[in-house]
């Protein structure tokens, strides 16, 4: 257990018990499955600790001290993130966030304030990308990120699974240019305020959740750039995949480095907050997300709708500035 947690949760009640009792932090870290719950209040230049969980999974700075600044929900801070800068786990030393294989589940929540989505890509998970289109030496696994439009998500929230790492490929083994499994959002992610935002996988749906609710959106093939017959005819019982929830079904990649050394050189991803490795660039896409970042968790499965709403309100964003 984290040395620290004691100060921040005094009181806190007992793992799995959730009540209107429970301080914002033990409403999170007494959720089951909880994997890591990082609320940002160590000062620039520290690394940034997990709490209430049994490792302190520390976020390593890139780019020089991220700054704190006050007004995060959980911790009374937020690191605040300004494009040239992100956070990471070596892929050596994500441990339990390594999730992987052909039964794994997770969830991801995170409260923010993001500023410029044509910027701002990227909120966290393991995901390396590689080269750029076509190229299939990625390491995918999960990840929660925004403003995707080649699938129909421009503006959108738009979390990610990827069963083969590289690209996605078609029942047939067609690829794809690009890994095109996510569901995508009906409304835009909220810019220049607090909101929270999320995700759960089950093994089969992909689900996208803006400020606690299941932000569901019909699918539109024509609209949402999505007319392939990997799409429309290789979803459940042969029909289509759906948008949010999006059908997956098939797994999260697991990096093996004997059977992957040729094939996916770079190795297994980092796991990383605010930046993903994209188009050869650790910046992927010419920068990092903008914007403060005040509670991230991630959990071993895919938590319910009404978990996602109570994490919502522990955040307490309207509270926010």
């Amino acid at each position: 257990m984290n040395t620290n947690l004691g100060s921040i949760i005094a009181g806190a009640l007992a793992p799995g018990i959730l009540c209107a009792a429970a301080t914002p932090v033990a409403t999170v870290t007494n959720m089951p499955g909880l994997v890591a719950f990082w609320t940002f209040g160590e000062e620039a230049g520290q690394p940034r600790h997990s709490v209430g969980t049994p490792d302190p999974h520390p976020l390593l700075e890139i780019g020089g001290p991220i700054a704190r600044v006050a007004g995060g929900p959980f911790s009374g801070y937020a690191a605040d993130l300004n494009g040239k800068q992100y956070l990471h786990i070596p892929y050596a030393a994500t441990g339990d966030l390594n999730i992987s294989g052909p039964a794994a589940q997770v969830s991801m929540f995170a409260a923010v304030r993001i500023i410029d989505l044509k910027r701002s890509r990227t909120i966290a998970g393991m995901w390396s990308e590689g080269q750029g289109a076509g190229d299939d030496s990625g390491t995918r696994q999960y990840a929660l990120l925004m403003n995707m439009p080649t699938y129909g998500g421009p503006n959108q929230l738009v979390p990610h699974i990827s069963s083969e790492g590289g690209v996605t490929r078609r029942a047939d083994g067609s690829a794809f240019p690009w890994c095109g499994d996510y569901a995508a959002s009906q409304s835009a992610v909220p810019t220049g305020r607090w909101c929270t935002l999320g995700f759960t996988y089950d093994g089969r749906f992909i689900r996208a959740y803006i400020n606690g609710v299941l932000d569901a959106r019909p699918f539109d093939p024509v609209k949402d750039k999505r007319t392939d017959r990997y799409y429309t005819h290789e979803g459940p019982d042969g029909g289509p995949r759906g948008i949010n929830p999006y059908f997956h079904g098939r797994g999260i990649f697991r990096f093996d480095p004997a059977l992957h050394a040729k094939t996916k050189p770079m190795g297994g991803s980092d796991f990383t907050v605010g930046a993903r490795y994209a188009v050869g660039h650790p910046l992927g896409e010419g920068s990092a997300t903008v914007g403060k970042f005040g509670g991230l968790a991630v959990f071993n499965r895919a938590i319910t709708d009404a978990e996602m709403k109570t994490l919502h309100e522990a955040a307490r964003i309207a509270d926010l500035k």
